[in-house]
């Protein structure tokens, strides 16, 4: 092994929270190192953590190739646009997405050699007295020592195991990207946001998909008005959402390109079948910390794998810290994104803090379903008195003029104060507009303030205004 190495700071994981947390440490004068494990599909290192490589950006690219297909094989006949006989090369549509994951992964690289990140390939494993041992790809292994050591170790999905992943037929979201063809019958097991995503991708592309929920109710996180109206739309463009459906077997059949899966699952009506050609297994995920922290390392783990810290992120042991999926909280990339700052500005003494009752949520479907604050259903629990104004899109000039009138805004302020809530919202590109409610929450701000705001005219933006205004029952382009 190879002399001990000393940083300032080590960061175990170079996803969104690990990146973060490497680079505003070193922007903050802190000698920095950052490990990462992953691989490209190249074989080569990649960084950016499941976010980049295989999660958030490469199903946004999918997601899009998918509207754009969908568009001209449904919209663009109402703008007068005809094409006969419109085809999807599957390959190159993956190909795309596989340029765009290079290009950031790279992108990431090229930020830590402009800010001084020593950057290391391979497993990390934390020991007593904050040394990292790295075990990297070439076999070797080097020892590095920090006065703080920051853990950043994502998460996996989630294997059932009547349903273990094969990487071919059962796959989780990382096969789902890389179907070589769009799959006659596709299952989904599991209606969180890595189902609905990627099950609208291949339903899009002419896929017959079937999604089982085991839970009664549909998005039982969103605000209910919003749920309904999306499962509504959902239904519409033909996606087959059984609620209530709990799979206790998958059994695959046959070899090669004619291999299926049978699905037994029970509902309200008792045992059913179900025979697909791709099962997508999008039960949630967890903590990626097995084999992470070493005999007398302190680091404490709950039952379900997360690592235990305090409201700034500290495990506990002097000079540990641990950010993004592995910790309590959301996991969601800007969540981690915020918490890998703020513990970089925390060993620099700076003040850092993440605000959990302003981080937006966002489902990239189409419609899109966003939302920050509670839901009408929380703060009704809690006992909290309030007023709500909703609007929907289909009353606003854009958005039918996109030809995208589907869905809503309903907002939710405090009946006494009048303090904002709650934004929680469905419709076209509602992943951009619910930044209108996190920065009035964050300054605390009233659904009057919103209501007063000039909105410039014609905007989606403009169904967030009235919503704002029908709080008070002074909407202008709907009753109240």
């Amino acid at each position: 092994m190879s002399e001990q190495q000393q940083f300032d700071v080590v960061v175990i994981g170079a996803g969104p929270a690990g990146y973060h947390a490497a680079i505003r440490a070193a922007q903050l004068g802190l000698k920095t190192a950052c490990i990462d494990a992953a691989l490209g599909k190249d074989g080569k290192p990649a960084l950016g953590g499941t976010c980049l490589r295989v999660g958030c950006i490469p199903s946004k690219a999918l997601l899009d190739s998918s509207r754009q297909f969908h568009n001209l094989t449904h919209l663009f006949g109402d703008h007068g646009i005809a094409a006969k006989d419109p085809t999807i090369d599957v390959p190159t549509m993956i190909g795309r997405k596989d340029k765009i994951v290079k290009q950031f992964t790279g992108g990431i690289a090229a930020l830590f050699k402009a800010n001084k990140v020593a950057a290391f390939y391979g497993f990390g494993v934390l020991h007593p007295g904050n040394v990292v041992k790295v075990r990297q790809h070439d076999g070797t292994e080097v020892e590095l020592k920090g006065t703080n050591v920051v853990i950043a170790a994502g998460s996996d999905s989630i294997e059932l195991p009547f349903a273990k992943f094969d990487g071919d037929t059962i796959v989780d979201n990382v096969g789902a990207l890389d179907f070589e063809s769009v799959p006659k019958r596709l299952g989904v097991i599991g209606a969180g946001v890595i189902g609905l995503e990627l099950g609208s991708v291949w339903k899009r592309l002419g896929a017959e998909v079937t999604v089982l929920e085991a839970l009664p109710d549909f998005l039982a996180a969103a605000d209910a008005d919003i749920a309904k109206a999306a499962l509504k739309e959902f239904k519409k463009q033909g996606l087959d959402i059984k609620l209530g459906a709990k799979v206790s077997k998958a059994e695959v059949a046959g070899t090669g390109t004619s291999k299926t899966v049978t699905l037994t699952y029970a509902d309200g009506a008792g045992e059913q079948t179900l025979v697909v050609d791709k099962l997508l297994v999008a039960v949630g995920r967890r903590a990626a910390t097995k084999n992470l922290l070493a005999d007398g390392s302190g680091v404490r783990v709950d039952a379900r794998g997360m690592i235990e810290v305090d409201e700034h992120c500290h495990t506990g042991v002097d000079g540990v810290w641990a950010v993004g999926d592995c910790v309590r909280g959301p996991m969601l990339a800007h969540k981690g994104f915020e918490e890998g700052i703020a513990v970089a500005e925390l060993i620099a003494g700076l003040p850092g803090h993440v605000n959990f009752d302003t981080i937006p949520w966002v489902i990239y479907t189409e419609p899109e379903i966003a939302w920050v604050g509670k839901t009408e259903q929380q703060l009704k629990a809690e006992g909290v008195p309030v007023k709500i104004g909703t609007f929907p899109f289909a009353a606003v000039g854009r958005a039918v003029a996109m030809g995208e009138p589907a869905g809503m805004v309903k907002i939710i302020a405090h009946a006494e104060t009048d303090r904002l809530l709650g934004m929680h919202l469905v419709g076209v590109n509602v992943s951009e507009l619910v930044h209108e409610g996190v920065l009035t929450m964050e300054f605390s701000g009233s659904a009057d303030d919103l209501a007063r705001i000039c909105h410039a005219h014609p905007t989606l933006s403009e169904a967030i205004h009235d919503a704002a205004m029908a709080v008070h029952k002074r909407a202008i382009h709907k009753a109240n």
